[in-house]
């Protein structure tokens, strides 16, 4: 059974958060909010939490997978940018963006495109996903808590806990954070590539 925790959306309890990082360390799967839509979260070396995130939203090994990453620092550790990439991200960060870029050594195989050698990778401007990175001090694999019967994301906390009840560990409820996904933007040929239109302004990229 998934333990549920009310969080305030602006200034999240410390305690709460403690205990939310405590069970991603222990290689719990969570579902959180963010600047758009829930995302399911777990370590980045956590490859049953893998295993479950694709079990619960059958994905296949093409699907993209996100590091959900606290700044630029942290982002920069994980994907390949160059100069002119890292100005068009720098100035839309943090936002509801995910960047499609080559990953460096330091990303599991198991993550990437399995042809492209390719990760998405985002920085939230949520408060609750900031103090669970902050926390936690590496990314989140993460993905959009999208089930493969709905055509839009979970919002409630409470119907997240029920839907998800045996296949989560944690639910971080802090109030509706949307249904829009972010915009994708495909940067691993150098030139931007707008491949999903969501919450983030796609025209600066087009």
């Amino acid at each position: 059974m998934a333990r549920y925790f009310d969080v305030h959306p602006v200034n999240p309890q410390r305690r709460a958060v403690d205990q939310v990082v405590a069970l991603i360390k222990d290689d719990g799967l969570v579902a959180y909010p963010t600047d758009s839509c829930y995302a399911l979260g777990c370590r980045l070396g956590n490859k049953d939490g893998l295993d479950r995130i694709r079990k619960i939203r059958h994905l296949d090994d093409k699907h993209h997978f996100t590091l959900m990453c606290r700044d630029f620092a942290q982002l920069g550790q994980f994907v390949h940018v160059d100069n002119a990439v890292f100005r068009a991200i720098k100035a839309a960060t943090p936002g509801s963006y995910t960047f499609i870029l080559p990953a460096t050594t330091e990303v599991p195989r198991r993550l990437l495109h399995p042809k492209k050698k390719t990760v998405g990778a985002r920085i939230p401007s949520h408060p609750v996903a900031q103090a669970l990175l902050a926390e936690l001090g590496e990314p989140l694999l993460s993905s959009t808590l999208l089930l493969p019967d709905q055509d839009e994301p979970l919002v409630q906390g409470w119907e997240i806990k029920e839907r998800l009840d045996h296949v989560v560990d944690a639910v971080l409820d802090s109030g509706d954070c949307g249904t829009e996904p972010t915009t994708v933007v495909d940067f691993s040929q150098g030139e931007p590539e707008v491949v999903r239109r969501g919450a983030g302004d796609p025209s600066r990229f087009e």
